[in-house]
């Protein structure tokens, strides 16, 4: 065991002051009409769970992630399956999700990499069925080795796309052997530095051929989940071509693939596209594309990716009420979040955890009472009264014409104001639930 000083983490309540306890997520507790392990179906993130020490631009690592392994080797990818996996049961958590190159080291031969990955995927399939856990989602990481400082998809160059077309049909397979409900391409380096090298049109059709030989290729092996886009606006390319979630959609839909993809949502990713979570969920939502999300936040003091474990309540809730509004996920909430670099031991990896499922357990709580008070919902439907009946009903059918409305608009003369927003007092409704109920 890894964590052996780490029990398994129980539910205590909100007054509990055990550090090593849930204070809002219980699992059975009925929320809506179901329980909250139902309405938040939580995922570890390998890479900076079981991956991630701490490098940052200015310093080497400062928590030790070997578990007791020698790094750069299998033995040390089965270290971290024993670990992942031991951590998730004592947390309770019910998935995972993984890049290929965050579950085993990458060899200079793919034939080696790829040999691995079956090795380890064989070992991960034995913990999944010893413990009952799931994979949500997987991935193939074409942004950190120096091939990809182009892109993968949107590379200039043919040999690296085909290296990455590799990629992704060996992820697939593995995704599909560990029966995930999902795979993510991740934009990472999908994008540009300058429009004085690039032909943006060349490169979005190249991504777009990728997508949908995958979609294809996963069809072929029995892949029934969705493929998801996780929009994001910059870094490491000052520009990425997913840029938000609206960007996203509509480039799936200029290229035929929006009946296979969906949003997997990051919260760090939205405000630093100058959006806030809620945006891009609702973007998504409307669209009838809200699949998965990367349950994390940033700080808003700095723009750059922080990845931060959520703490923010007022953030969650508004997630939660647009995920309950729209019906849940068709994936789950991954915590692609990550311990501050000075909170490097053991105990610290749990407390991240508890901190977000807590998070989102009372996001969860407080959006469900918004819901069932119904002040915000009966104040927008009166909102648009005026498009219920009359002349607004026959806009909203189609039915009217241009010459119609203009008519109606000489014989009415000039219209009164429109009926107040009021947004501080719908704050204040927010405020009176989250803080007084």
């Amino acid at each position: 065991m890894y964590f052996e000083n780490i029990p398994v983490i129980p539910y205590e309540g909100p007054n509990s002051k055990n550090p090593l306890a849930f204070k809002y997520y219980n699992p059975d507790q009925v929320v809506l009409g179901k329980t909250m392990k139902e309405h938040l179906p939580f995922a570890m993130a390998w890479w900076h769970n079981l991956c991630a020490g701490g490098t940052d631009m200015f310093g080497r690592d400062t928590a030790d992630k070997a578990f007791g392994a020698e790094k750069g080797t299998m033995e040390h990818a089965k270290a971290k399956v024993d670990a992942g996996f031991e951590f998730m049961q004592k947390l309770g958590i019910e998935y995972f999700c993984w890049h290929d190159v965050d579950i085993v080291p990458e060899a200079a031969d793919i034939k080696e990499t790829n040999r691995r990955l079956d090795e380890i995927s064989d070992y991960i399939l034995e913990k999944m069925q010893a413990t009952g856990i799931k994979c949500l989602w997987g991935t193939a990481n074409m942004f950190s080795n120096p091939r990809f400082m182009n892109g993968a998809g949107s590379t200039n160059s043919a040999d690296v796309y085909c290296f990455a077309a590799a990629q992704v049909k060996k992820a697939l397979e593995i995704t599909v052997k560990l029966g995930g409900k999902g795979y993510v391409f991740w934009g990472g380096r999908e994008g540009y530095e300058t429009l004085l090298n690039t032909d943006v049109k060349f490169e979005q059709e190249n991504i777009a051929n990728l997508m949908r030989m995958a979609v294809n290729y996963g069809r072929s092996i029995g892949f029934q989940g969705d493929f998801y886009i996780e929009p994001k606006p910059k870094e490491p390319m000052k520009h990425q071509y997913d840029f938000d979630a609206a960007t996203a959609i509509g480039f799936l839909r200029q290229y035929g693939l929006d009946k296979d993809f969906k949003m997997n949502i990051e919260a760090n990713h939205a405000t630093l596209a100058g959006h806030t979570f809620q945006h891009d969920l609702r973007i998504s939502a409307i669209n009838g594309m809200l699949g998965s999300i990367d349950a994390n936040q940033g700080d808003y003091l700095l723009g750059w990716d922080t990845d931060e474990f959520p703490f923010n309540i007022y953030e969650t809730t508004l997630c939660m009420y647009e995920v309950l509004k729209a019906g849940g996920l068709t994936g789950g909430f991954n915590f692609d979040a990550k311990n501050r670099r000075p909170s490097y031991t053991p105990e610290d990896m749990f407390h991240g955890y508890i901190l977000g499922m807590d998070s989102f357990a009372l996001g969860l709580i407080k959006a469900a009472q918004i819901i069932e008070d119904g002040r915000i919902d009966s104040f927008i439907a009166e909102r648009y009264a005026s498009f219920h009946t009359g002349i607004g009903a026959k806009i909203r059918s189609g039915e009217a014409t241009l010459e119609e409305l203009a008519a109606y608009a000489e014989e009415m003369g000039a219209p009164k104001l429109p009926g107040s927003g009021k947004q501080e007092y719908l704050e204040a409704v927010v405020n009176n639930i989250l803080f007084f109920n």
